[in-house]
């Protein structure tokens, strides 16, 4: 599991189990991550949490392999 799998496991699992954090995630999701798990979320790495319901599923398409330059690549890796 990577690094960013077991980040998003950590903080969904905490969501389900106490309703305040996932209402400051659903608000200010830097700020719930760093307070709850201590993890700093970089400046230019851009942050939405979003719930789905039982009528919706969001599908994230991440960036295509050939779209990434290395800047990104290594920009990406840091976090």
């Amino acid at each position: 599991m990577t690094t960013q799998a077991l980040l998003q496991t950590q903080i969904i699992n905490r969501a389900w189990e106490d309703p305040s954090f996932k209402a400051r995630l659903l608000t200010d999701p830097k700020a719930a991550i760093k307070e709850v798990l201590g993890v700093i979320i970089p400046e230019h790495i851009k942050l939405k949490a979003v719930e789905e319901s039982s009528d919706e599923l969001y599908l994230v398409i991440p960036s295509s392999p050939s779209e990434m330059t290395l800047y990104n690549m290594q920009k990406r890796a840091m976090w």
